[in-house]
């Protein structure tokens, strides 16, 4: 649910109906509503959105007079969206019967993270941090919505890649400012790196 196509259907929601609305939407939601998003798709101001986001997180959450519920509103990847509580991640996975769930290799790993950490970066200086060819890597990177093209060197033609929102969401981050230090007895891992050719 694009906020582009949002304005094409919008329709106007009263204030009384926004908490219901905006349930309705973040449910069927198959990725993160930002606030302008919610906005655009009710017809009503932004901070009204926001006020009405809190006010259902807090319900969600049992701090208002009702009970705790079984699932939250979080604040993931620059929008909103309903999940499941924590607390109840064991039960809800047994229920689905996802046994094995398909993972990462340790290669498709090391290479998100490089990706991640140094972005925009080229898929050679991906293959010069990692010394190893990284092509079928990034492909499946590219293939599972984790990175995408970022933009091209003008002198070379090389392409940048950069992560996805949909990592933000896997990760549950909002920013990629909240990873983890690379290490806390080194640095940025920048040095020597503007060397490395595009």
């Amino acid at each position: 649910m694009a906020a582009e196509g949002a304005t094409e259907h919008s329709v106007q929601v009263s204030s009384e109906d926004l908490a219901a609305a905006l349930e309705a939407l973040l449910m069927v939601a198959d990725q993160p509503l930002s606030t302008l998003a919610l906005a655009q798709i009710t017809g009503r101001p932004q901070a009204e959105i926001q006020a009405a986001v809190s006010a259902l997180r807090a319900d969600y959450a049992g701090e208002a007079l009702g009970p705790r519920r079984g699932f939250e509103l979080r604040e993931i990847g620059g929008g909103w969206r309903i999940y499941a509580a924590s607390q109840w991640d064991g039960l809800v996975r047994s229920m689905l019967h996802d046994d094995s769930p398909q993972r990462l290799s340790q290669q498709a790993l090391e290479t998100l993270s490089v990706i991640a950490y140094k972005q925009p970066v080229t898929r050679s200086q991906v293959s010069a941090v990692r010394a190893v060819n990284v092509d079928s890597v990034m492909r499946t990177l590219i293939a599972r919505g984790l990175i995408d093209e970022h933009s091209n060197d003008p002198e070379t033609g090389a392409i940048f890649y950069q992560t996805t929102p949909l990592l933000l969401e896997y990760l549950g981050i909002e920013s990629l400012e909240e990873l983890p230090p690379l290490a806390p007895l080194l640095g940025d891992g920048r040095e020597g790196f503007a060397d490395v050719e595009a």
